[in-house]
């Protein structure tokens, strides 16, 4: 279900469709709408999905890591982490070195689930690539993969995030 039309695309005008913060909101809203209904088949959400990645690819990462590498707060991570660990996907323990720490590790069945909504995952992402050249996928891929790092940081600023699109409260 397309949300735009390519009549909305042209009547909005060459200034949305150049600005990189709405460019990457509709992607970002799109690969949302189509990767919620994949994860969920598995018993996922999205921040599930996404940390469960994280975990399989850096194991014993400690919480506080493991927020920092997916961009989650810490309270936001507990919350995720505690529905993965009461469906039995991942295991927490403490931290030899520091008791207070706690280590976060897929289990069998994390990796599992894991492997099957990432097949799930990049069908969907495949069909949004599909017309561009195989070249122009890597590039793209690579380019973002660049951008999330010191680029993203560095014009954060040190600023918390805050949801620019949300109602100012008063």
């Amino acid at each position: 279900m397309s949300l735009t039309t390519p009549a909305d695309e042209q009547a909005s005008g060459p200034r949305l469709h150049s600005d990189l913060h709405w460019l990457f909101a509709r992607l970002k809203q799109g690969l949302a709408t189509a990767e919620t209904s994949a994860v969920r088949e598995h018993g996922l959400s999205l921040w599930g999905y996404t940390v469960l990645m994280a975990i399989v690819d850096a194991p014993t990462r400690s919480q506080l890591a493991l927020a920092q590498a997916v961009s989650v707060d810490k309270s936001k991570l507990v919350l995720v982490l505690d529905e993965l660990e009461a469906a039995g996907l991942v295991a927490r323990r403490p931290d030899p070195a520091d008791r207070r720490a706690r280590i976060v590790e897929a289990t069998d069945d994390g990796r599992r689930v894991l492997d099957a909504v990432r097949d799930d995952v990049r069908a969907i992402e495949d069909s949004l690539l599909s017309d561009l050249e195989p070249a122009a996928r890597q590039a793209l891929r690579t380019t973002l993969g660049r951008l999330v790092g010191a680029p993203v940081t560095r014009i954060e600023d040190g600023r918390a995030y805050d949801n620019a699109c949300a109602p100012r409260q008063a």
